[in-house]
């Protein structure tokens, strides 16, 4: 017999197999044993929280000849027959590629027919979301009003999708996501019905790369084995196969950027690379290591929701102590930054680099965490006795060159099609597509440069992101929802700030003056309303 996936091997096939999901599996055995069962079911949560599962056990639970306490006996017949797939009475149906109205009228035309053998005829539809609008609306009446001996049970990933008429006509159960302990637990309990051996850190690092998915979980572990087949799996392993990073690797570059370590800091990033390491998941789990540097600063016992052994949370803990709260939230928030934008760029390496040296110049920004920063790298170069002031060499005093004065570009008359898309801004961006080109665009202020809208940008942002932006396909992108939005096409160009050059001193902005606009005019509709 050909190999089987753990996933597949290990599925449950009782209520009380199924792990992390007590308020779903509780509800449905007492709905079966007390025979209140629905005609509709909404599955709702993420991939690998077990709704697939749960909707076979459902029907085998529905049509099985002997229930015991609201679970199906897994030896009469009808429950054989739907556990190995043979089963006319469980349909299963693939939305993704079963869409149509069609598909969905010859699922009409079925449930006219009674099952031959059993109570029910279950409907399980995956994806259902990925229904068209056409298949909704066919499959809306039949859903509400279905024969008494036909179960539908809708499984999605994006239950946001689904239209309203056909939410309200299902009984919704929402999958949570499972917790590491839950993960780690049916692990390690599988891996003795397997004989292998493994070690716990080993598990647990696999539950927290599995983001709570149980089938992820069990695919990774396939995986981690299969390279290591017939040795102890151990935490190394792991870490190797997966392409992720120790912990005190973390530690060491954390010491690192503390220390204003650049070319240090540099070396062991290119050892990272040298190993094969994947660079998006290296910034993943850093951030993570900063995360649980956070807890422990800010709690007192934090070891239970960190997740290390009792060691590594030792070490956290002295870590924790030479860091200030605020400056462990700047790495926070400039590591979740780049967590957001490594995944669209192409030089990952370069940009990491770039990240790590920012790390290190808490004076390029001037929020209180980066303050906070600064005032700790002086303490401490005090403290080192390193910190050294300068005297400027004597000179000739010659007088300062006077500050060119920036000439203020106003905009003139703004026209009825200028001010909607002010007026509709915020949705206009909302319709971007790309998660990064909606969040740097949001950044950007307005003003107007003869019939053009004009995007203007600050200094401070990354040249390389501002290069990125300024393409003409998607300057075009960005001018088609304009036209989308108001009807008529706007051009659009972008511009960055030179180095010096305050906005509000050089542009004028066109939301305010569109408001200014306003204003007036309601003001001399009063005037006249009075008069």
């Amino acid at each position: 017999m050909s190999y089987m996936a753990l996933y597949r091997k290990w599925r449950p096939s009782t209520f009380d197999e199924v792990k992390g999901q007590d308020h779903i599996v509780t509800t449905l055995k007492n709905q079966i044993k007390y025979d209140r069962i629905g005609h509709a079911y909404l599955f709702c949560g993420t991939r690998g929280t077990g709704k697939t599962t749960v909707a076979k056990i459902l029907a085998k639970a529905v049509n099985c000849e002997n229930p015991k306490d609201g679970m199906p006996c897994e030896e009469c017949e009808m429950c054989k027959a739907i556990r190995a797939g043979t089963s006319m009475n469980v349909i299963e149906i693939d939305a993704a590629s079963n869409n149509g109205v069609d598909n969905i009228r010859e699922i009409r035309e079925e449930v006219a027919y009674s099952p031959t053998k059993g109570r029910f005829k279950v409907y399980i539809i995956d994806e259902v979301h990925m229904l068209s609008i056409g298949a909704f609306n066919a499959l809306l009446k039949t859903l509400e009003e279905p024969p008494s001996y036909v179960i539908f049970i809708l499984a999605t990933t994006e239950a946001n999708k689904i239209p309203i008429t056909i939410l309200s006509r299902c009984q919704r159960y929402d999958f949570r996501r499972i917790s590491i302990d839950t993960i780690s637990d049916r692990l390690l309990s599988l891996m003795k019905e397997e004989n292998i051996e493994v070690e716990e850190a080993a598990i647990r690092y696999i539950a927290k790369a599995a983001d709570g998915s149980m089938r992820d979980a069990l695919s990774l572990l396939d995986q981690c084995i299969a390279f290591y087949l017939g040795k102890k799996l151990t935490y190394d392993n792991v870490l190797e196969v997966l392409g992720a990073v120790d912990t005190t690797v973390f530690s060491d570059m954390l010491r690192r950027i503390v220390a204003s370590d650049t070319v240090g800091a540099i070396k062991l990033l290119e050892n990272i690379v040298m190993q094969g390491r994947d660079l998006s998941q290296f910034v993943t789990d850093f951030t993570w290591y900063l995360r649980n540097l956070l807890l422990v600063k800010t709690s007192a016992d934090a070891m239970e929701t960190v997740g290390m052994s009792t060691e590594n949370y030792k070490a956290l803990v002295e870590e924790a102590k030479s860091l200030e709260e605020p400056v462990i939230m700047r790495y926070i928030r400039i590591m979740s930054e780049l967590s957001n934008k490594i995944r669209y760029e192409t030089q990952k390496r370069v940009i990491v680099e770039l990240t790590l040296i920012k790390l290190m110049k808490p004076a390029m920004e001037k929020d209180y965490e980066s303050l906070v920063n600064r005032i700790a790298v002086i303490e401490k170069q005090l403290e080192e006795g390193t910190f050294t002031i300068q005297a400027a060499p004597q000179a000739e005093t010659v007088p300062a060159a006077p500050k060119e004065k920036v000439v203020k570009q106003t905009i003139g008359a703004v026209s009825e099609d200028i001010e909607k898309a002010a007026a509709g801004w915020s949705d206009i961006i909302g319709r971007i597509k790309s998660p990064f080109e909606r969040a740097e665009f949001a950044k950007a202020r307005v003003t107007l440069d003869g019939e053009k809208l004009m995007l203007v940008f600050d200094k401070a942002e990354d040249s390389i992101y501002f290069g990125k932006l300024n393409q003409p396909e998607i300057i075009e992108q960005l001018e088609d929802i304009i036209e989308q939005k108001i009807g008529k096409r706007i051009g659009v160009k972008l511009k960055q700030l030179e180095e010096n050059v305050d906005f509000d001193e050089a542009y004028e902005d066109l939301f305010e003056r569109v408001n200014m606009d306003i204003e007036i005019e309601n003001e001399e509709n009063d005037k006249e309303e009075f008069l």
